[in-house]
């Protein structure tokens, strides 16, 4: 469960953002005061890595990623979700970064609407994981080219409303992406999303 370490960067950031973390309601905040605070906690989440060598990067890989590049954040990748919940809870099986398989648990569809198109992303938490964890894997139309060719992560705190925000600025590399030696699991086909999602991490 490697991919779940990013927990603990995501919480450690949570003060820095106050609030602005995905999966809570939109914060009653200027539009600057969200890009301003959003930079900041990339900064520090630049800092965490640079402080735990290999927990991703590896210290002779630090001038190539560290700071991690990004797409200039953008407030209209910030939308709101309803979780459709899942009349059964079907497990798959994921393929991971080292030809492994991990299984999941499909906890519902987060549908929202996106530059004018109504999409959804199944949500899921891994097996055997705490339920308080929504784990959103996705690829889009920018993978391969403009971001990791594998895809992308999000994690939301799961909400009893069952109503989320879904902040694509958030969107995170796997740690596989830095350091061959941890095993992520990719995000299955029905998680595609048909339109290119330029926010997040990108690649360098």
């Amino acid at each position: 469960m490697k991919h779940l370490r990013i927990f603990v960067i995501l919480s450690a950031l949570a003060a820095a953002l106050s609030g602005c973390n995905a999966g809570n309601p939109p914060p009653t905040e200027t539009e600057g005061d969200y890009v301003s605070k959003t930079e900041a906690a990339r900064k520090a989440k630049d800092e965490m890595f640079r402080n735990q060598p290999n927990d991703p990067v590896p210290p002779s890989k630090m001038a190539e990623f560290i700071p991690l590049k990004y797409f200039p954040v953008d407030p209209e990748y910030v939308v709101p979700a309803a979780l459709k919940p899942a009349t059964e809870r079907v497990v798959i099986d994921m393929l991971t970064s080292q030809g492994k398989v991990r299984k999941h648990q499909r906890v519902g569809m987060l549908e929202f609407t996106l530059k004018g198109q109504t999409l959804a992303l199944p949500a899921f938490v891994e097996a055997g994981a705490s339920l308080d964890r929504l784990f959103v894997p996705f690829t889009d139309m920018t993978n391969g080219t403009e971001t990791y060719m594998a895809g992308r992560y999000l994690e939301l705190d799961r909400m009893p409303s069952g109503v989320y925000t879904v902040d694509f600025n958030n969107a995170y590399n796997p740690y596989c992406y830095y350091n061959k030696d941890f095993d992520c699991p990719y995000p299955p086909r029905e998680s595609r999303l048909p339109l290119p999602i330029r926010a997040g991490e990108r690649a360098p």
